[in-house]
């Protein structure tokens, strides 16, 4: 049994140990298992509560799924894993402080996955390296991230560190996220990418609107560029039209990985993989 808070806590055999169990899922012979999932979701969430909701009963598990504001009363998060391991086996939680998870996972009741905090989204990235080495070598794949500092930026940093992946920021400097590689100019960085990442600008849309990537900016890439913006992303704002019209844009199939990471990531958790 084990958790899934922060990449950094895992092993570059751990995620590779995650990935072959993908690989298994997709192919129809995952392992199975019989129990519970409970899961915390706000009524936001879509790809991410679908992919783990469906793949936990695909495995056998009953998905129990609650509002992610149950976690925020006053009872100590040791209590509340403590009462829950009694009927779960898995807690599958996103839930805005990463602090509330951590507190799930410190008396090591039962195993929690996060499915998205404020400051990271494990589980997306390892959907999106997953789908990605099918054609390429991660190790020789350079990952550019246009946006500004948040969960996904920091999620990628993760990744970065527990796979030693070349993976640098685009983004004015007051958006840099905390030691990440880091360069301003999109024009020259994008020259150099292999795999181009983008995520929601939030507050900052108005200074980030240089960084907005085009189909002509895909154009001057590198042959066999990826453009892979995180969902939800806005045409015309992170991303525009004519770029998600180019043959750069993984599509929306691309996302279809969800389902078995999702699988994986709960698989080796519990131990079943």
């Amino acid at each position: 049994m084990r958790s899934l808070i922060r990449l950094d806590d895992w092993t570059s055999a751990d995620i590779e140990q995650v990935f072959a169990l993908a690989d298994a899922y997709e192919a129809g012979r995952g392992p199975t298992t019989s129990g519970c999932a409970v899961m915390f979701f706000p009524a936001t969430s879509l790809r991410t509560r679908v992919t783990f909701e469906r793949g936990a009963a695909l495995m056998g598990l009953q998905p129990v799924v609650l509002p992610e504001s149950t976690l925020d009363k006053p009872e100590a998060h040791a209590d509340v894993a403590g009462y829950l391991a009694g009927w779960a086996d898995v807690a599958v939680v996103r839930h805005g402080d990463i602090g509330v998870l951590e507190a799930l996972a410190a008396p090591g009741a039962l195993p929690i996955v996060n499915a998205m905090t404020g400051i990271n989204h494990p589980c997306e990235v390892l959907a999106d390296l997953w789908m990605l080495r099918r054609n390429r070598d991660l190790a020789a794949t350079r990952f550019l991230f246009v946006g500004p500092d948040g969960n996904i930026s920091r999620a990628w940093q993760e990744a970065s560190r527990a796979l030693g992946l070349d993976v640098v920021q685009c983004a004015p400097a007051e958006l840099r996220t905390p030691g990440a590689r880091w360069v301003e100019d999109l024009d020259s960085a994008i020259r150099s990418a292999d795999v181009i990442i983008t995520d929601d600008p939030g507050s900052h849309a108005e200074i980030l609107e240089p960084y907005r990537i085009t189909a002509a900016l895909l154009d001057a890439a590198p042959r066999g560029v990826r453009l892979n913006p995180c969902p939800p992303f806005i045409r015309g704002r992170e991303v525009s039209e004519d770029a998600v019209a180019h043959p750069a844009f993984v599509g929306h199939a691309f996302k279809s990985a969800l389902l078995p990471v999702h699988q994986a990531v709960m698989a080796s958790c519990l131990g079943i993989g």
